[in-house]
Parts: C-alpha cells; sequence; structure tokens
C-alpha cells in the first residue's frame, strides 16, 4: 500500500511479483451483500467516492476510482471482489484474509474460499462471531484470532485454547518474546504489525514471529534476506 492502491488487484499482483509469502487484504460486505476489498467502513480515503461501504451497492462501489489517488498511472482501478482477488493469487502465497464485520461476512467467505479450493494457503483473520460462523460452515477453515487481549500472555492462550492456527500479534517495536515462545510450542503461525524498520523486522524475525506484516515490500526484502527467507518464485 505504500507504492500500490490498497486493496486492489494491481497491489495483490505486485505483492504477488515481489515474491510475497503472505499477502494481507481487508474483505467487507456491500448493502448488497457482495464482498469487497476494502480497509474503511467508507470508501472517503482511498476512493474518489464517499458513503460506507454497507451502504452502497456492488453495482455503485464498482463505478467508484480507486487507484487515483495514488496517481495517474493508477487512474481507473476499481474496487475488486473478494472472488475476483481470489483469482489472481498462485497457489502457494498464505492469503490472510481480515475480515471486517461480524458472522455474515464469516459465513460468506469461508464459503467463498471453500469453492475455490483455496483453504490450504487461505486464513481468515477474523473476531469471535464472524469465525465462529465461518467455522459453522466449513469447519476445517483456518483462523487468525483478532480477538486481541491488553496481555499478550492472555491472547496467546486465547488463540491456543480455539484451536486458531494463527495470531496476529500488535505491537510499535516491542515483541511479547514468552507470548511467541508459547504460541510456537503450540503450532501456531505468528503475524505481527506493525514495525517494518530494519531494527524491527530483525527484531521480529529474532523473537521467532514468523510473518512480519508490512506496506513496503521492496524495502523489507534485503532484512529478510539476512535471515534466508527469500522472495517466493513464481507460479500460475
Amino acid at each position: 500500500m505504500s507504492t500500490h492502491p490498497e486493496n486492489t488487484i494491481p497491489a495483490l499482483l505486485e505483492a504477488v511479483r515481489l515474491g510475497a509469502q503472505m499477502i494481507e487484504f481487508d474483505v467487507q460486505l456491500s448493502k448488497d451483500g457482495a464482498m469487497v476489498l476494502m480497509h474503511d467502513a467508507t470508501v472517503d480515503r482511498t476512493t474518489n467516492g464517499k458513503g460506507r461501504v454497507a451502504d452502497l451497492t456492488l453495482a455503485e462501489l464498482k463505478q467508484l476510482d480507486a487507484g487515483a489517488k495514488m496517481g495517474a498511472a493508477f487512474t481507473g482501478t476499481r474496487i475488486p471482489t473478494f472472488e475476483e482477488a481470489l483469482e489472481v493469487f498462485p497457489r502457494h502465497v498464505w492469503l490472510n484474509c481480515h475480515l471486517k464485520g461480524g458472522g455474515e461476512v464469516g459465513e460468506a467467505s469461508a464459503r467463498a474460499v471453500e469453492k475455490a479450493g483455496r483453504k490450504h494457503q487461505a486464513f481468515l483473520a477474523a473476531m469471535g462471531a464472524a469465525a465462529k460462523a465461518a467455522r459453522a460452515v466449513a469447519p476445517d477453515i483456518l483462523i487468525c484470532n483478532m480477538e486481541r487481549q491488553g496481555d499478550s500472555t492472555a491472547y496467546a492462550q486465547e488463540t491456543i485454547a480455539m484451536k486458531a492456527q494463527f495470531i496476529q500479534l500488535l505491537g510499535k517495536g516491542a515483541v511479547p518474546v514468552e507470548a511467541v515462545k508459547l504460541l510456537k510450542a503450540a503450532g501456531v503461525h505468528v503475524n505481527y504489525y506493525h514495525d517494518e524498520s530494519p531494527e524491527g523486522l530483525r527484531r521480529q524475525w529474532n523473537a521467532g514471529v514468523d510473518f512480519p506484516l508490512v506496506n513496503d515490500l521492496a524495502k523489507a526484502l534485503p532484512v529478510a534476506e539476512e535471515f534466508g527467507i527469500r522472495p517466493l518464485a513464481q507460479q500460475p
């Protein structure tokens, strides 16, 4: 999102081109129940439109320009649906599907992942209601627990107890090393948001974090190389 319009096909394809091992994007429902990629509750920040996503139909959302604010080269970029995004990903990249909403988006996104044959590589980063609804229709869907606790150890213990496969720790530099150890011992994959400075990335990998989330992948790659983490080779 530092170099391309966030939550759009050009951004997703650039992440693939650079060899990202995980790609995070946001999913929420339109007024008529379509799943679209958008971080904010409104379209105001990233498009030429105004209003809440939940108050706009898919047809109305598709009329908006989601790229022009990032520069003329992206003018005319449209808001993608979740299904359109799934179609452009290769099958060896982790898909971090951050759900914005409750049970309805949890159920719909789980069905979409299952229909696309992506359950082996996609997980739903979700709050409790969305995660529960997703598992009701696809019991083996992978979940990232987003019910964050003020205490990292409590957050880790809750994640392990609910048998989530991922956690997304939140911080601005400090890494809760003991909580990471607890999670790793239980087989939970650890994501961390957000410190993409070279020092911060080194601190995260040294502490056992699996996936630091970054907004500028190209700048993070040289530090990843220090840890033997290389860009994924492109595959269809």
